[in-house]
Formats: C-alpha cells, sequence, structure tokens
C-alpha cells in the first residue's frame, strides 16, 4: 500500500497549505504562505510573537463543509513531536474513547476484537433499507443484513456485530489492495455520496499550490503510515470511524520538517470526509522556535437545510474555540508539562467542559471530534424543537374541533 498509495496520497496533501510552507525558504516567504493560504492577517502575526495560538477559518464554496486552520510556535524538536503522535495514536486515554486501535500488515478480525456496536445502531439497522438508513452504509452492506441476517434468531446482535466487523474487514483490505479506486459510496439517505467524490473536491476547493510535493526536490518522503479505527463517545451517537494516516518527513539545513496527514475512509454517522494535517516545521530566521500547523477540512450531514446558516455559525465558532484550546495544549504536552500553555490559552479549551471531552497530546481524529458534538447537539436540539411542536399541535386540536 505504501508504494500504491504515495501518489494518491500526496495528491490529497496538495490541498494543505502547512504543506507550502514545508518547504519555506526564510521567515518572509513561510508568513506569506500563512497570509494567502491559511487566512492569517497581521493581528494573528502579532498573537505569533506572543507565543500564542492563531486560528483562522478558511474560506468554503460548499454548505457542507467546514475548515480550520491554526498556527502555534514551539520549543520542542521534531523527534518529540513525531514520538508523542505515534504514542498517541492507539492509546485509549481518555473517557470519550470507547475503543480504538489499528489494523495489522494483513488486516484480521483479531484487529477489530475490541469493537462493539450500539444497541441503538443494531435495532436501526433492522429497519434499514438502501436509501433510508441511519447508518452509513453501501447499498450493497445494507443488502447482506437484510438478507444474511435472522431478526428473529436470540443472538441476532451477536450475528450483526460479527457481519459488520467482517464488512469493514473486507472494506479495509481492498482498500489497502486498491487505494482510493476502494472507497466506499454511502446509500444511507436518498442521495448517494462518494467517499472519492467528497475527498477530490475537498482537495479541489482548496486549490493550494502543489509543486512542493509533487516536485522531487522537495525532499518530502512517505515514511510511515496506518489504518487506525476508533469508537468515539460523543451526544447520542458515538462515532465508529477508520482512518488512514501517513506521515512524511524531509531533513533541511535548518532541521527535520516532519507532514502528518490523516484521511478518514469510513464513518458510520455525521461524516461524509473528513481530511486533516498536521505539520511541524522549521522556518530559516525565525526566532520563535519551530511551529506546528493545522488545517482540517470536513464534510458533515446537518450543515444544510432551512436552518443551516445558523448551524453553521455554530460549529464555525465552537470548531474555532476548540482549535485553539487544542493546539495550546498539544504545545503544552509537547514542552513538557501543561503549565507551558498560559491560562489565557487555556481558557477556551477548558470552556463548556472541552478540557473533558477533548485529550491532550496530538491526535488525528480531534476534528472529529468537535464537529461530532456539535452536530449531535443541533440534532438533539431540533429533535426536541419537533416534539415540542406536535405536543402543541396535537393540544391545540381539540379547541379548533370544538370551535
Amino acid at each position: 500500500m505504501l508504494t500504491r498509495n504515495k501518489y494518491l496520497l500526496c495528491t490529497l496533501l496538495v490541498c494543505l497549505g502547512a504543506s507550502t510552507a514545508l518547504a519555506q525558504r526564510s521567515l518572509a516567504e513561510f508568513q506569506q504562505v500563512l497570509r494567502e493560504k491559511a487566512s492569517i492577517d497581521e493581528p494573528g502575526f502579532a498573537e505569533l510573537q506572543l507565543n500564542q495560538p492563531v486560528v483562522r477559518l478558511v474560506p468554503t464554496t460548499d454548505k457542507s463543509e467546514v475548515a480550520v486552520t491554526g498556527v502555534v510556535n514551539t520549543n520542542a524538536s521534531a523527534e518529540e513531536f513525531l514520538r508523542q503522535y505515534r504514542d498517541s495514536m492507539v492509546r485509549k486515554n481518555n473517557a470519550a474513547i470507547l475503543a480504538i486501535g489499528s489494523f495489522s500488515r494483513e488486516p484480521s478480525l483479531a484487529d477489530l476484537a475490541d469493537l462493539t456496536l450500539e444497541t441503538d445502531d443494531i435495532d436501526d439497522l433492522k429497519e434499514c433499507v438502501v436509501g433510508d438508513c441511519q447508518i452509513k452504509l453501501s447499498a450493497p452492506m445494507i443488502e447482506r443484513f437484510r438478507r444474511e441476517i435472522d431478526w428473529s434468531a436470540p443472538d441476532y446482535q451477536l450475528r450483526v456485530t460479527n457481519l459488520f466487523k467482517e464488512m469493514l474487514l473486507a472494506y479495509v483490505k481492498d482498500y489497502r489492495a486498491r487505494g482510493e479506486a476502494a472507497l466506499i459510496e454511502y446509500n444511507d439517505k436518498r442521495d448517494r455520496i462518494s467517499v472519492a467524490t467528497e475527498h477530490r473536491e475537498l482537495t479541489s476547493a482548496a486549490g493550494y499550490i502543489a509543486r512542493y510535493l509533487s516536485d522531487a526536490k522537495s525532499g518530502l518522503q512517505l515514511t510511515e503510515e496506518a489504518l487506525v479505527w476508533s469508537k468515539i463517545k460523543f451526544g447520542l451517537k458515538p462515532v465508529i470511524a477508520v482512518n488512514h494516516i501517513s506521515i512524511y518527513k524531509r531533513n533541511s539545513d535548518v532541521g527535520p520538517q516532519v507532514l502528518v496527514a490523516s484521511k478518514q475512509i469510513y464513518a458510520n454517522h455525521y461524516f461524509n470526509a473528513f481530511l486533516a494535517l498536521t505539520a511541524f516545521v522549521n522556518v530559516p530566521g525565525a526566532t520563535n522556535g519551530s511551529y506546528l500547523v493545522y488545517e482540517n477540512r470536513s464534510r458533515a450531514d446537518g450543515l444544510e437545510g432551512p436552518f443551516g446558516k445558523i448551524k453553521r455559525g455554530v460549529v464555525e465558532k465552537k470548531a474555532l474555540e476548540g482549535l485553539r484550546g487544542i493546539i495550546a495544549q498539544s504545545r503544552a504536552s509537547l514542552e513538557g508539562s501543561a503549565l507551558a500553555a498560559s491560562t489565557a490559552e487555556l481558557s477556551l479549551y477548558h470552556s463548556d467542559g472541552w478540557g473533558h471531552r477533548l485529550f491532550g497530546g496530538i491526535r488525528p481524529l480531534l476534528w472529529l471530534l468537535v464537529l461530532s458534538a456539535l452536530i449531535t447537539l443541533l440534532v438533539l436540539g431540533r429533535r426536541r424543537a419537533d416534539t415540542v411542536t406536535a405536543t402543541k399541535g396535537k393540544a391545540l386540536k381539540p379547541e379548533s374541533v370544538k370551535s
């Protein structure tokens, strides 16, 4: 897969501004890239000079897409950055992580031993049909549940879980063999969603310069990769997701440059596509150490419709607040002590309980967690509003009849 997917992964990464920043030859050039590609303005550069994290929204054209970018300086080394990232990828270190693991070089069911399905998800699968399903699945997957499961059997829940694991394993094996060509097509809604198409559109929407990744002189090498699955508890529906994580590295005169990309290839709720990048950047002439640069793009359910603008505003605001706290905590972890992040930096992180929901360190799924929680709350609020409206309607009906 390393060889087969190298070109595909680079194609995905060209959309990310941090990848361009990796090749900068001076501090002025680095700042220019941040201005043009990450919407960082002069007040943002002033914040960086004061060792503050800077976060900004990235303009998007699709109503279902939300993108944010963030930058913070750090005195940590590239080696420490990589060590913490590798250590945190599959470690269950927070109550919000119900289960997490990685697929071996030859994926097997043993890799999914700790994965379970929620009872509500199993019950939803009982009613699931192509075009109307509460779980994100392809049409063949939905048909297999209808064809192969005896829903009257006393152990039907175990059978459903086992079949789900078998299909997820087959999907991962196919992805290892064929790369992007194997990406799933969701048929849970009336309109089908191609994950491959969603990722291509995420990439083309950004339009960032590709020369540093496509040019052999850039020196970026794909050094390692992993397929990681997780089950994260948030709101009404825990999210089961599979992410393809790739680590690139190159050496330069000012020190190592590291690029980590996380590409979601499956999620059973909320998300149609997800791309995230974390870069460790050494810049010539920088006086404040090295930089961590983040960029995350997601396409999710629930951001369209009559209240889409309001919901989007809430999600964007909370996403910015969450990312600011995340990168502040990331730097604090990298530099060896939570005291390295000031109270001001962490205030947004702790507000609304984010500090108890988002785990420290640098993780590939943080963006998924933020949006999962927000969209869940929005869906819950909408259901409550519908319930209240229906209740009022019933209460008014007898009066209408009398009159």
